[in-house]
């Protein structure tokens, strides 16, 4: 029987893709570069997810990603820009951004109301836990698992293992039994630090689709195509 809810947050419940691209073309205004276009986001995409793989894989570390991830970018689209200042807006607008995911709202107050739901999130504690109480996700989650603040980050077991020791004190102080990994579910867009990760350490799996193009994951227990189909498997 399934008890705690984990959701990712970035793609999963805030639309990172939308506020990279909102950045990108008010950034490129604003520093006077070249004019942005569509297919540079696709560049910054291949990038990104590269540092993030190495990151989740503990072969940089998230200050490598700040001093080098808008450097790697711009030589790529044959911007002279400096990267590190880009970097410095990209995140000091992220912090203030939150973009919904389509349902997410309806999505959680399902959830909060049948099981303990908790956001698992690689990334820096101050910016996440703003985006997640501005967007109003906090008002439906019981404990947020953020990796900066851990000290681990998804797809490390070591991640997963805190995250269900604070889970055993919540239910502790509620006079409930503690949690096993097998009545817990993992929700999020990520193959490899949301799926792989959870699958680790025998946590179920929800492969999260936020095109709604009915993509399906061999990999996760089950896949939903947005959060319409929520109520289908929970």
């Amino acid at each position: 029987m399934i008890r705690v809810v984990m959701i990712d947050v970035d793609n999963t419940l805030l639309d990172f893709d939308e506020y990279v691209k909102f950045a990108m073309k008010t950034g490129f205004e604003k520093f006077g570069f070249k004019k942005y276009e569509e297919w540079m986001y696709d560049e910054f995409c291949i990038i990104n997810h590269g540092f993030w793989r190495a990151y989740e894989k503990g072969e940089v570390s998230y200050e490598d990603i700040l001093n080098n991830r808008w450097n790697s970018v711009f030589e790529k689209l044959g911007i002279v820009g400096d990267g590190v200042a880009f970097e410095k807006f990209f995140k000091g607008t992220l912090f203030d951004n939150a973009i919904l995911i389509n349902g997410a709202i309806d999505a959680l107050r399902y959830l909060s109301e049948r099981y303990v739901v908790c956001t698992a999130t690689n990334g820096p504690f101050e910016q996440q836990k703003n985006r997640l109480q501005i967007s109003g996700i906090n008002e439906f989650t019981t404990l947020d698992f953020i990796s900066e603040e851990m000290g681990e980050q998804k797809p490390k077991r070591e991640f997963f293992e805190i995250a269900k020791r604070r889970l055993d004190e919540y239910f502790t102080r509620n006079d409930e039994k503690a949690i096993e990994f097998s009545e817990m579910i993992m929700i999020g867009d990520s193959l490899s630090s949301d799926i792989s990760g959870a699958k680790n350490v025998g946590i179920k799996t929800c492969y999260f689709d936020k095109s709604e193009t009915n993509k399906k994951c061999a990999e996760a227990d089950v896949s939903i195509s947005g959060w319409k189909e929520i109520k289908n498997i929970l």
